[in-house]
């Protein structure tokens, strides 16, 4: 019994599709070549220095002088500068996070990696398109047959083309792996941005209040040397004391007055740098005043394991990112000198005239199968291969970097945290014993007991005690906040980020 011509076509039409149905799902189903992504385990250590931390710091005798507790395996909370305790630092950070241009740039970076990797997924999916137009034509009498040939006239056409690319060897899902690890690198990017931002507003701040207090502490002991010299001046006039002392006097209060300029500009530069932390001018930068008093010391000191700083740290993320989209390169690469079969098909009308498109007889369609097996690229397709397999080597390499560097961090901060707290209980002595000298001076002087040299002297040494221990008390601060940053800052989400700001 034979087969009407229309049943035969429709069950070769039938077959055709069942045959491209199978193609995709071995598309989707096949494995994807070059390796798996494994991110390399963190060192097997359950410590960040080679002692084992004490259970708090040494205390001291003068403010900021608490005692720091280490709270082993505690996390870092994502607004650490809140535990500084105080409104116009948490102010600051809060302004910088929310105008800084770096945050945006950040934020942009991301929405453009992610959008790439969305584009990416297009290639796992058939591509359509329409397609439309007339033709005017004349075909010559040799074209046609047709003495004098066929002519003029207009064709027009209207069609829909489909054309897939299967993805036997997961070449396609490699590419978007690796647009996909480009944006979590953006993402890692974009809190590391967040981080560094915050821990330099919180330092830079910490930087201005014991350059003010420097400033003023340099001014206090210039008013006492102004009234010095002017007792030696009166007492130079009625003979109780000679000019050298005078000079003396005078020499001390001007070398006093000359380390007054560089502690102005250090606190204008880094005013300005505030300015630029927070996203404007410094003609435009509004600041209340802050002091080390205003400022907490935190004594509850979280310390993350050290198996949890690499989920932390978004320098790592980030490096973990790269190493991930090295990975997915190779895979990328090999697929690349892999047979490639290409599907399409088309259907539309061909007319001589636009209201006959799509009428009987006028329909035409084709089907195809292409297969690209590369031959021969003069050695392009094998070196790309040997390229990405050595990023991948470098990736990994920097990924054992940051994180050598990471745990560095860390220790450095932690070690430091130590010594301030000593530096501090010394230096607190230290300003103590200072001040008793110098009054003790001054009595002694006053009786003529000793000599306005020693006087002098006391003064000098009075001076640059007083202002080491604002610096020591500053250092500890500020070491508290390298320490926060050190260990990561405290992992968030965008989502956090995005409802802490004003």
């Amino acid at each position: 019994m034979s087969s009407h011509p229309s049943d035969l076509k429709a069950a070769v039409l039938r077959g055709r599709a069942h045959a491209l149905t199978v193609l995709i799902g071995l598309s989707v189903a096949g494995c994807a070549v070059g390796p798996d992504y494994h991110r390399p385990d963190a060192p097997p250590v359950n410590r960040y220095t080679a002692q084992p931390l004490p259970a708090a710091t040494v205390s001291a005798k003068a403010a900021d002088g608490d005692a720091q507790r280490f709270m082993q395996g505690r996390d870092i909370p994502a607004l650490w500068w809140t535990t500084f305790d105080n409104a116009e630092l948490t102010r600051r950070v809060d302004t910088a996070l929310s105008h800084s241009p770096s945050i945006a740039s950040a934020q942009a970076a991301l929405r453009q990696a992610q959008e790439s990797a969305n584009a990416t997924r297009g290639g796992l999916f058939p591509s359509a398109d329409a397609a439309a137009g007339a033709t005017r034509e004349k075909e010559s009498a040799i074209q046609s047959f047709v003495p004098g040939g066929l002519g003029p006239f207009t064709v027009y056409n209207a069609s829909v083309s489909v054309g897939y690319t299967l993805d036997l060897f997961g070449g396609v899902r490699r590419g978007i792996e690796a647009q996909l690890a480009q944006a979590d690198y953006q993402r890692a990017q974009l809190d590391t941005t967040y981080l560094t931002l915050a821990a330099n507003v919180v330092t830079a701040s910490l930087q201005e209040a014991s350059l003010r207090e420097q400033l003023r502490a340099t001014e206090d002991i210039l008013d006492i040397q102004r009234k010095s010299l002017r007792i030696a001046e009166q007492q130079q006039q009625i003979g109780a004391k000679s000019l050298s002392d005078t000079l003396a006097v005078r020499t001390q209060l001007a070398a006093t007055e000359a380390t007054l300029p560089p502690l102005r500009a250090q606190l204008a530069a880094t005013r300005n740098q505030l300015a630029t932390y927070l996203g404007t001018t410094p003609a435009q930068l509004e600041l209340s005043p802050l002091t080390l008093d205003a400022i907490s010391l935190p004594q509850d000191i979280p310390v993350s394991l050290p198996s949890s700083l690499v989920e932390q740290r978004p320098d790592i993320r980030a490096a973990s990112a790269q190493l991930h989209a090295a990975s997915a390169g190779v895979g990328v690469a090999t697929a690349a000198m892999l047979p490639q079969i290409t599907l399409s098909g088309s259907a539309g009308s061909q007319a001589l005239s636009a209201g006959d498109l799509f009428s009987a007889g006028t329909g035409a369609w084709s089907l195809g199968l292409g297969l690209t097996q590369p031959l021969f690229h003069g050695g392009e397709l094998l070196h790309k291969k040997r390229a990405a397999k050595a990023g991948l080597d470098k990736a990994v390499a920097d990924w054992q970097q940051t994180v050598l560097v990471a745990f560095q961090n860390v220790a450095d901060s932690l070690q430091a945290l130590q010594y301030d707290a000593q530096g501090l209980a010394a230096q607190a002595v230290a300003e103590s014993a200072a001040s008793q000298q110098l009054e003790l001076t001054r009595q002694q002087y006053q009786v003529g007991a000793t000599s306005y040299i020693n006087l002098l002297d006391a003064q000098r040494s009075y001076q640059q005690s007083r202002i080491a221990l604002i610096q020591a008390r500053a250092a500890r601060l500020s070491d508290t906040a390298a320490l926060y940053a050190a260990l990561g800052g405290g992992w968030r989400s965008d989502t956090q980020i995005a409802s802490q700001k004003p």
